[in-house]
Order: C-alpha cells, then structure tokens, then sequence
C-alpha cells in the first residue's frame, strides 16, 4: 500500500495521499471499485500537485503569496492524511460511508485550486512544472525524484570528505602533535616539575565556522589516555547549568567511585546548582583533569560554572571556546598559567589546500581553467572553513567544467565583499541546501529534532527516516541501504561532520555544526516542519498544528498548541513535560532520550497508537515494562530499548507484531529476557542483546527459524549457565548455522568467561561454508580457530582477541579469505615488541585487498 509513500519536507504528506488513494482501489476494498474513475481523477490532479511543489521548493526566495499557497498545500495534505489514515482503519467496517470521505478529499484540490494566485486549473499546474523542469534541466538536478534513487546517490562516504574537518583543524591552528595549542597546554607543565601544578586554562577564540570546536576537539582526543577525568561539555547560548553540572557529574566520575559520590541518581535530578558544584570541586580536588567548554557566550555561564574547578590540581587542563573577546579574557583570569588563543581564518593557500583536497584526488591538480573561478568562489568564503567545507562539498556533486563552477560562484551573493562569517556561512549553506534533491533536503531538515551538540547514532537516524517514510524500499533495494547513502550524501557535502566511528573505523554517528544546525532549524520551522519546545529563542506559535515535536531543556509544552496533528514524538532530557499519549493517535515515531522522569504510566495508552513504525526507550529506568498494548502495534517496526539498568519486562504477545523488523535491546547490567514467543516474528532482522544461558531451550532451538535476520548480537556469560547449558551450547551452534545458511550478514558474540568450543564446535559439526560478511567476537580469547575463519569466504570484517599473539595457521587462514577489508585485534596482553604483530601485518600487506589492520589497545 506504501511502495511510494514518501512524506518530504516539500510535497508534505501529499504522495502518501495519493498512495491511499490507490490503495482504495485495492484486493481489500472492492466496494470502492465504482467510484475508479473519481479516485483515477483525483490522483492525477494530486500528482500534478506534487511536482509543481517540488519544483517550487528549488526557488530559493519565492514571493510571498507562493510560499503561502506552497504552506497551505502542505499543511492541507497533512490534514487529509491524518483522515485517510482513520478512514483505512475502519476501511473493514461496512457501516463506513465512502462519499462523505471522497468529498474531504476532492475540498483538498479545490481548496488548493483557489489559493493560488496563478493557477487556476490543473492543466496550468502541470504546464508550469513542465517549463519549470525544462528551464533547469542543464543543472544538476539528480534527485528530481521526490524518492532517494538508488543509482544518484553515493553507496559510500567518500574518503576525502572524512579528511576535510581533520584537514581544516590543522589548517586553522595545529599540525600533529607539536602543534601550537597542545604546546600552549603543556609548555607550563614542562617548564616546572612540581607536582601541585595550578590548572592550565587556554581559550580559544574565533568567529562563527572558523573551526573552533573541531580544534578544541582533536585536542581534546591528542590527550585521550593522560587524564583520568575529563569532560566535553558543550555550554551553548542560554544553557541549563545543572545539566551542564550533572552532565559533568555522568562524564568525571569513574565507576568504582560513582555511587559513593552522587549518592543515587535521583540526587542528583534534585540537587541544586550549587550542592552539584560542591560535589563536582570536592571530588577533583587533588585529582588531575581535562574540560572542554565549548562555545561559552556570556560572562554570567563561566561564572556559573568556574568554581567547579579546583585550580591547584596536578597539571590539569582547561580549554574554552568562544565568539566573544570578554569572555576569554575572564576564562584566562582564573588561573595564572591563563592564555588567549586566537584562532585565524585560512590564508588563500591554505583555503586552495582544504578546497582542492576534497575535490581532486592526490593526484589530480586542479585544471587550469578552473584556477581563477576557484580563487574567486575562495576569496566568497573568507578563511572560514566551515564555508570551504560547504561549497566544496555542493561543487563535488557538479561536474567539473568552467560552466558549472561559474554558476556556483555567481550564485553567491555580493553581499559577502562586508565579510561577515556570519552571512557567508549562511549564503553558502542557503545554495547548497536549495541545490539539493528533494529527498536530501527532508532528510536534512529532520535534524532540527535533536539538541545542539548530540551525537546522532547513524542506525537510529536511518530507522527514524524509515518510520517518517522519508526513505523506502525501491526497487529490490532495502530501505536501511538506501538511508545509509542518504546518510554518506549528506556527510560527503559536508553538511553534516562524523561524529565517530566503530572498531572497523567506520562512521556510526553524525554531529551538526552549531551554525549550519541554526539554519536547518529556521528552515524546518518556516515550512512548520518541526516545532521546537525548550529552546532558547524559540517560541512555538500558538494555534498551530504540530507535525512533530522536539521537546528539550526542561521544556514545557505551551497552551494553544495543537497536538492532535502529532505524527512524531521526540522527548529529550530528565525534566521535560511529557505530554499523554491518548492525545497523540497518528504518531509513527515515538522515541524518549534520557528521560529518566518517564514511568510506566507515562506508556499506559500506547496501544492507541495504531500508526507508530518506531518505539525507543533511551535510559528510561524508571520503566519496569512495556504494556501489553504494544502487542497491538501492527505497523511497528522498530523497538529499541538502550542503557536500562535493570530487567525490562517484554510483553509476551509481542510475536503479534507480524511487521517488526528490528528489535534491540542493549542494557547496562542485566540483558533483557526476550520472550519465547519474539521466534514468531518472521520480519526481524536485526536482534540484539540475546544473553543465551538466560533463555529457554526452546527460544534457543527456535531461534534459526528467523530467516530474515541480518543482524544477530549475543552475549555468552559463563555465570549464568544453569543445568541446561550445554544442550543451548548444542541448540546455538545449530541455530547459527541455520541462519548464516539464510540471510544472516552480521554476527556480534561477547563472550565473558566462555571457553570458544562454541566456534570450534560449529565449525566441526557443520563444515560448509558459511556466508557472514560481518563478524565481531568480543571478550574471551578466540585464537586459534583456524577451522572456523576458513568457513567464512564471503567475509569483510573481522575482530577477534587474543591473548599473546596470533597462531601461525590463524595467519595463513586469514590471509586466504579473499573478501576481507578489515580486520581489527585486541591483545590482552599486548606486547610492546613489534615482532609478535610482524607475522599478520606482513600477511595482510600480501593480501590482494590489503585489508585495514587494527590492534585494538583498549578495550
């Protein structure tokens, strides 16, 4: 019913309009068959709709009265979406009468007819996009198709796009370790010997997208194993300083010290302002640390904060970031080994430098017809490489001829000549966001939903596309494969920065730039594609429709606002209000980070929300279990719950839930113990967090049925084996067969205390060859298995430990898998003598991929 439901940020919710439509005409409502020739109608008028909206959206600046009518459509569309939606769930029900709804349907095109100022019929619509279209068809336009296509799209991140930001930092200020700032940091603790030295404070000051926090970050990693006790904190405009102090508090304190200092976390929800500074400045007294505070904007956050430090402290660090002269100043006046690190834009060479290394390959120059038009397009952006990065990343989408390059140029306003960071900044990212497709633009904009500064786990940013249906199934090619390249899109234009990466250094996470994140959200907000709660300097209008809701920093959620519209729910923080879900009956996602306020009645009307595609619960300790409702959930696809610190109850009539695909459940203390009955859901394909001893023989026998897993995580705990271990010993090793034989890519095994006949057994009862692309076994030593590497041809990753070095026939084995691109190791007794990792260094430099060797150091 949904192949081509796409939601964007420019059509609104009009293609899934047109979706339903059609769906009327489908096996399961036959009696809507007289009325075809309406529906047919209607659905080309609506169609016609659409593309004129998309091609609109790529006007930068339309009047007045065209933003307008392009507002209303959208927001009509929503409007009759949501009926739609309530319609088809009674769609079964006899007594539903069909007329009265067509007629919602047919106000839509007529209300739409009327509002605008030029085009009175249909026909004129589809007239205008088609000369519309043509007009611009010499331009760049890949993602004219309001779905990710799987062919215009990047497959991977391009390696010269990771580059840049590590580039720009060194460009801006530091080149490798004896770069200026890490010699500012050290240079007292060098020039004395005494071991009470006073705490170092350097602040680091620039103007917006200069690279400030990137430089204060790469620092802040260079120093990653000296300091027990470190932090990075991001302070912002207008922040919460308890947060700020209680994020201290979670970051400073190591584990075995933890609960002796903060004494419950429900102390520390309470605890005022100044009870957390004491307990924050007790605690580092004598103790040797490292902060960052980033982006501080007023005297009044470094006053707030500062008495947190104790400044006779062995040699710690302090670093502060900040737009503001003042407050540098201030920041260095609390020690006396206090300096003001000026950060400069780029030189033009160091510009070309940053400029050519994301275009070009090392071995390409850059023509020489496009010297000129790349000094000029330089000169625009003015040092700054936040604005390098930007139109670096719109030209890699281009070709590379003279014409393309000059409308680019010509395409940045005159205005720039007054230099001020903040109009160039905001020019570029204003023509690289209207260049987009529109697929990359919704996806974008949805970013709006999370805080300044969060990291943004690629996996749920993806799932959370799904669930929007901003992305999906096209095809034969899955919707999670098409997100991941809507994913490397956005980071090889450099809209958004990697935020880390896994063990196989691969990027798992997203940052956005404080500047290019204001932008995003004044977009999302003037196309009421997000409504913000708790943000400074936004202030929700009432008697609008909500379509989502980010609610953040304590936010509380104002009269006026019509929530009824809610098709997305993002609540993030420990204070914030939660509104009640009986109000909310469209949402698809709905997702709690760190909300620690949120109990089980908080969830009790979830089974009221027949649309939800997504559920997770992010550190919400204070829920014990998720009602049985969530059973009723037949459009939920996604169930996620992170970081609980106790046992979560799952409802066993969760196997109803014939369309989930994705079931994780990463814990802190205890795994989760999935019911018997979760082997019924034939549509997972992801899950994690199966603690094996824990469950019943059955689940475990059970468990190979699940054909449609892609991803399988277990933990192997030898505590928690009971009488029965070695028979799910057995059952295992017959179920991971089953399922690599099916259509298993990834397998994850912690091991804790477990001896690897598990490995050794599968590879001796079941020989064949076996297709993971994908293996991580982390834990006890699994070293020589050779039997058991040579069974996977079709592997890419690999990590395993070790305990002294790896065995000579395991170095032959792995050099003979031919697919291998990573392979990372951790010694647990890691040897400083080069010569026990000589043997598999040399074996990988002979292999024909040269796969990426890791040694994992910590673990």
């Amino acid at each position: 019913m949904e192949g081509g439901a796409v939601v964007s940020a420019a059509a609104g919710a009009l293609q899934p309009v047109v979706g339903k439509l059609g769906a009327l005409l489908g096996e399961d409502h036959k009696r809507f068959e007289p009325m075809r020739g309406d529906i047919d109608s209607l659905t080309h008028e609506l169609d016609a709709i659409t593309a004129f909206l998309i091609e609109r959206s790529k006007v930068e600046d339309p009047d007045a009265q065209d933003r307008l009518w392009m507002k209303d459509v959208r927001e009509l569309s929503y409007d009759i979406e949501g009926s739609l939606d309530e319609f088809l769930l009674r769609a079964t029900d006899r007594s539903a009468e069909p007329d009265g709804f067509m007629e919602k349907v047919r106000s839509l095109v007529e209300r739409t007819k009327s509002r605008h100022r030029v085009a009175r019929e249909i026909g004129d619509l589809k007239k205008k996009a088609i000369e519309a279209a043509e007009r611009n068809q010499s331009s760049y336009r890949a993602g004219d198709q309001p779905v990710v296509s799987a062919t215009a799209t990047n497959a991977s991140i391009d390696p010269r796009a990771l580059a840049m930001l590590e580039d720009a930092t060194k460009l801006a200020g530091i080149d490798g370790p004896n770069g200026e700032l890490i010699r500012l940091l050290e240079e007292y603790q060098t020039g004395h010997g005494s071991v009470h030295q006073q705490a170092r404070v350097v602040s680091i000051v620039g103007s917006g997208g200069i690279g400030k926090t990137a430089l204060a970050h790469q620092v802040y990693q260079a120093h990653n194993g000296g300091f027990l006790h470190r932090a990075f904190l991001s302070v912002s405009r207008n922040p919460d300083i308890k947060g700020i102090l209680r994020s201290v508090l979670y970051q400073v304190v190591s584990p075995k010290d933890y609960e002796a200092v903060v004494k419950g976390d429900h102390v520390i929800r309470e605890a005022g302002a100044d009870q957390l500074i004491t307990k924050i400045r007790e605690y580092l007294t004598d103790k040797r640390y490292f902060f960052v505070l980033d982006d501080t904007w007023d005297l009044k956050t470094w006053n707030a904060i500062k008495d947190i430090f104790p400044m006779t402290s062995c040699g710690s660090k302090i670093i502060s970031t900040t737009c503001i002269i003042d407050v540098a100043q201030e920041c260095c006046r609390s020690s006396t080994n206090g300096h003001i690190y000026n950060i400069r834009p780029l030189s033009m060479e160091h510009s070309a430098q940053l400029f050519y290394r994301r275009l070009f390959n090392p071995e390409e120059k850059c023509p020489s017809q496009l010297e000129e038009i790349s000094s000029q397009i330089l000169e625009k952006c003015a040092g700054l490489p936040l604005a390098i990065m930007a139109i670096s990343g719109l030209l890699s989408s281009k070709e590379k001829t003279k014409e393309q390059w000059d409308q680019v140029k010509n395409s940045i306003g005159r205005g720039l000549e007054r230099n001020s960071s903040v109009e160039v900044i905001s020019e570029i990212l204003s023509l690289s966001y209207f260049d987009f497709p529109p697929h990359l633009k919704t996806c974008l904009l949805y970013l709006s939903i999370f805080p300044k500064d969060y990291t943004i786990g690629k996996e749920d940013l993806i799932r959370r596309w799904i669930a929007e249906r901003f992305v999906h199934e096209q095809n034969g090619i899955a919707a999670y494969d098409l997100g991941e390249r809507c994913f490397n899109d956005l980071i090889n234009r450099s809209l958004i920065q990697p935020g880390g990466k896994d063990k196989f250094g691969e990027v798992n996470s997203c940052r956005v730039h404080d500047t290019v994140l204001d932008f995003i959200v004044s977009m999302a907000i003037e196309e009421n594609f997000v409504t913000l709660i708790g943000v400074p300097g936004i202030n929700p209008i009432g008697g609008n429709k909500v379509r989502r809701l980010s609610i953040q920093n304590d936010g509380q959620i104002p009269s006026g606002l019509i929530l009824s519209s809610v098709r997305s729910l993002n609540v993030f923080g420990g204070n914030v209000e939660i509104p009640s879900l009986s109000e909310l009956r469209l949402l698809r996602v709905l997702a709690f980070e760190d909300c620690e306020q949120l109990a089980d009645d908080h969830l009790a009307d979830v089974g009221n929300l027949l649309h939800l595609r997504y559920l997770k619960l992010n550190h919400a300790h204070a829920v014990t279990k998720l009602p049985q409702e969530t059973a009723e959930l037949q459009h939920l696809r996604a169930l996620e719950v992170h970081g609980h610190n106790k046992i979560m109850e799952i409802p066993t009539a969760i196997y109803q839930v014939e369309r989930l695909e994705c079931l994780v459940t990463l814990v802190t203390d205890d795994y989760t113990i999935l019911p018997d009955e979760i082997v019924d859901v034939k549509a997972l394909r992801v899950l994690e967090g199966v603690n094996v001893y824990i469950h019943s023989v059955g689940f475990i026998k059970r468990l190979g049925e699940l054909t449609n897993l892609r991803k399988l995580g277990m933990l192997f705990v030898n505590s928690d084996a009971d009488e029965e271990w070695e028979e799910k010993y057995g059952e295992i090793v017959s179920s991971i067969y089953k399922l690599t034989q099916a259509n298993l890519d990834s397998l994850h095994i912690h091991t804790v205390n477990e001896p690897p006949e598990l490995l050794d057994n599968l590879s001796k009862e079941h020989p064949e060859p076996l297709g993971l692309r994908e293996l991580v076994i982390e834990g006890d030593d699994v070293s020589g298995l050779a039997a058991w590497w040579g069974l996977l041809m079709n592997l890419q990753k690999l990590l395993f430990c070790a305990y002294e070095r790896v065995s000579d026939e395991d170095v032959e084995t792995l050099r003979s898998l031919s697919d291998l691109k990573y392979l990372c190791i951790h010694l647990w007794d890691a040897p400083d003598d080069p010569e026990v990792k000589a043997p598999l260094e040399r074996a990988m430099k002979a292999h024909p991929n040269r796969p990426k060797l890791v040694w994992i150091d910590e673990y």
